[in-house]
């Protein structure tokens, strides 16, 4: 509930990174990711930090974060999230389904923004469709199907 409730513009990083350390469901990492924090001024930063983290939903908050500043923030520029990329073909090796799932989500919202997010996003689920690590198979694969589709093309700007 406090998701809904909070200010984005008072909420703080250690407050973030308390919240964060708390998930332990997917559930509550999203809504928190989704109704929150990714309108707070320190959303791209948490996303960098988190990524590197090993705990299962503080990683899973980075890409939940991630797709969520793609689907929501439509005033931030192209190169924000294309330098977040590599971030997320570092992370799609990671087999932990919760981690994998939202990799694919932040590849895919990135992926849905324009034609030329389409086409970085397009290029990172190629390579990972091509890996020998199955988690990153899995997660180029699930992007590429999305990304690719006609309707998905074409309403991109």
């Amino acid at each position: 509930m406090t998701s809904f409730v909070d200010e984005p513009a008072r909420v703080t990083p250690a407050q973030m990174d308390r919240w964060c350390r708390d998930f332990d469901n997917w559930g509550v990492c999203d809504t928190v990711c989704f109704h929150l924090f990714d309108r707070t001024p320190h959303a791209f930063r948490k996303v960098e930090e988190w990524s590197k983290r090993r705990e299962e939903f503080v990683k899973r908050g980075a890409f939940a974060l991630l797709a969520c500043l793609a689907l929501h923030d439509k005033g931030t520029d192209d190169e924000s999230f294309a330098r977040r990329l590599p971030l997320v073909e570092r992370a799609a090796s990671d087999d932990r389904n919760f981690v994998k799932k939202s990799v694919s989500w932040a590849l895919r919202a990135i992926g849905r923004r324009n034609r030329a997010l389409n086409a970085a996003a397009v290029a990172v689920a190629e390579r990972l469709s091509a890996s020998p690590e199955a988690a990153a198979r899995w997660v180029g694969k699930d992007a590429l199907r999305e990304i690719t589709r006609p309707a998905a093309t074409r309403g991109l700007a």
